[in-house]
């Protein structure tokens, strides 16, 4: 029976270390896997592709670093999906940390486009194609002041520029020229918006959450005050998937090739798990 007494003792280091190889493998050598998308990110990748042309798209950026790698990959996501579809696009965050990982997210995009545009019309133009508005505090002064004038709230842009002065924001007034927000966070922020823009000014919203705090956010999915939802690395690879087949971009899928990582972890996890408790259970039946 000595089998048992090692499956019972085996040394915690081994176990990290076969969960550091696991782990960092498919991301040293990466795979994208191929996923089934599910019915709450379909809605939301119909609810961007099907914004009228005169209406525009909001995405709010609130996420801090730690949250990143499960947010990020939805943010570089709808971006793709909003400047190959040629939807009219506003940028902002409710806290100032996001800032950066916003404007990153722009700049990695904006170069897969406009490295490949042959001319004005087919690159992406700020001003006339999307507007980053930054950040004005406290979050409860843009959610409810957009609803009544964005320039009112965001005199002048994350750039400095004064915004009645860009040509976007000449047509994207309030809430009644924006078809849909996107809120992209690991906190409470999407509560907000269904709370203060939604109940108040009938704005459509969606969200991109962590996978831990999916648990509180489903109800308001199956009411419908989500017009639909990402639910951490696996929402962002569906979306990552649902962009590549609709829209035919065809780039690096960086949530859909973390997967392995994670499938592997807990495939080793559920095994140690197994092997306890067969230890267990089999000392237990010679005792």
């Amino acid at each position: 029976m000595k089998i048992i007494d090692v499956l019972l003792n085996i040394d915690r280091r081994i176990i990290y270390l076969l969960l550091l190889i696991v782990v960092t493998l498919p991301l040293i050598f990466p795979s994208p896997q191929r996923v089934r998308v599910m019915p709450p990110v379909e809605k939301l990748f119909y609810a961007v592709d099907t914004i009228p042309e005169e209406k525009a798209l909001i995405v709010d950026f609130d996420y801090a670093p730690q949250t990143a790698p499960e947010l990020d990959p939805m943010g570089f996501a709808i971006l793709r999906h909003a400047f190959k579809r040629r939807i009219k696009l506003l940028i902002l965050s409710l806290y100032v940390q996001p800032l950066g990982l916003a404007q990153n997210a722009l700049d990695r995009v904006l170069e897969e486009f406009n490295s490949v545009a042959t001319s004005n019309t087919d690159s992406i133009i700020y001003g006339r194609d999307y507007v980053f508005l930054g950040w004005v505090p406290p979050p409860i002064i843009p959610i409810l002041g957009m609803g009544e004038s964005i320039t009112g709230v965001y005199h002048v842009d994350y750039y400095g520029n004064p915004t009645d002065s860009l040509p976007l924001m000449q047509q994207i007034r309030n809430y009644n020229d924006v078809g849909l927000l996107v809120s992209l966070s690991g906190a409470d922020p999407p509560k907000w918006w269904v709370a203060y823009a939604q109940s108040r000014f009938g704005l459509s919203v969606g969200a991109g959450i962590t996978a831990v705090s999916a648990s509180e956010f489903y109800p308001y999915l199956q009411t419908g005050q989500f017009a639909g939802m990402l639910v951490g690395m696996t929402g962002a690879a569906e979306y990552e998937e649902m962009v590549e087949q609709a829209l035919d971009i065809k780039v690096r899928r960086k949530a859909s090739e973390s997967l392995l990582s994670l499938t592997f972890a807990h495939l080793l996890i559920i095994a140690f798990i197994i092997i306890g408790n067969i230890g267990f259970f089999a000392k237990g039946r010679k005792a």
